[in-house]
């Protein structure tokens, strides 16, 4: 049996896009979120690192299909890092949400906007008037800034008594609020996965796409798919996350296929590259 014939796709739309992925490889983006989907979560996000079969299963699937990009929050370098993609013949990385890009080992990327600075500079008073409880703290990731609730005694109730402060010192600075689970983030405006991946998909004369991701900010992206298909795009939408219990539930229901964590999505592109090469009569 052939892959499109062993997951358990849950829309004809899904089964579609796998079908036109296998038949035309060559014309396929496979894009993938990092943190949540290719990576564990981790409560200290600068301990996050690819799940051992990530990087394997990327080397043997680059040479097969059109592109393979990487649509993350994190700055492209720490992705590449913590991926451990260096080396990884024709793999994207696009960091902060499509602002910056690392190809071929050479990063790319525009000037930081002016509001983050700023706002890094009025965060710790604004979050200490709002009464953010202990545990709260802010991950800086240079051209944006993520306030993470993760670690206090109530992350869900810290989250909430955080939200329009945030928001408030975001909308002063120019910058827009991006929620994530237990996390806040200040970036500017008009940058998502799914314009990211919308402009790449562009450049490559993409066909098909696969698409996966576990969070808020992919539904971007997801939303990107859903409207390129009517425009004649393939398209293959991967949440990961446990069926049923996935992190989040709009990306589950909207899901193509839901599969189990990074470990999931590790398989399933090993899976991938393995139906490519015996199609291609590789060893």
């Amino acid at each position: 049996m052939g892959l499109e014939d062993t997951v358990q796709l849950r829309t004809e739309a899904g089964r579609t896009g796998l079908e036109a992925l296998l038949a035309s490889p060559r014309e396929a983006v496979v894009a993938l979120d990092f943190d949540g989907t290719l990576a564990p979560i981790v409560a200290d996000p600068s301990r996050a690192r690819a799940h051992p079969g990530v990087a394997g299963a990327l080397r043997a699937l680059a040479p097969r299909v059109g592109s393979v990009v990487v649509v993350t929050g994190r700055p492209a370098g720490l992705a590449v890092e913590y991926g451990g993609f260096e080396g990884i013949d024709g793999l994207v990385v696009l960091g902060h949400y499509g602002a910056e890009r690392w190809e071929a080992g050479v990063l790319t990327a525009p000037p930081v906007h002016p509001g983050v600075a700023a706002a890094r500079a009025d965060l710790d008073g604004v979050l200490a008037a709002a009464g953010a409880p202990a545990g709260t703290w802010v991950e800086d990731k240079g051209r944006s800034l993520a306030v993470h609730t993760r670690r206090t005694e109530a992350p869900e109730q810290a989250l909430e008594l955080l939200r329009a402060p945030v928001a408030a010192l975001a909308a002063e600075h120019g910058l827009v609020v991006e929620p994530g689970r237990l996390v806040l983030e200040l970036r500017p405006p008009g940058v998502d996965k799914g314009a990211a991946l919308r402009s790449f998909l562009g450049e490559r004369d993409a066909r098909t796409v696969l698409y996966a991701g576990d969070d808020l900010g992919d539904v971007a992206a997801f939303a990107a798919v859903e409207e390129l298909r009517g425009d004649g795009l393939a398209g293959l939408l991967v949440c990961s996350g446990a069926v049923g219990d996935a992190p989040v539930k709009e990306l589950a229901d909207r899901a193509d296929l839901v599969v189990e964590g990074p470990a999931g999505v590790a398989a399933l592109l090993e899976r991938l590259a393995a139906e490519l090469g015996r199609s291609a009569g590789a060893p």
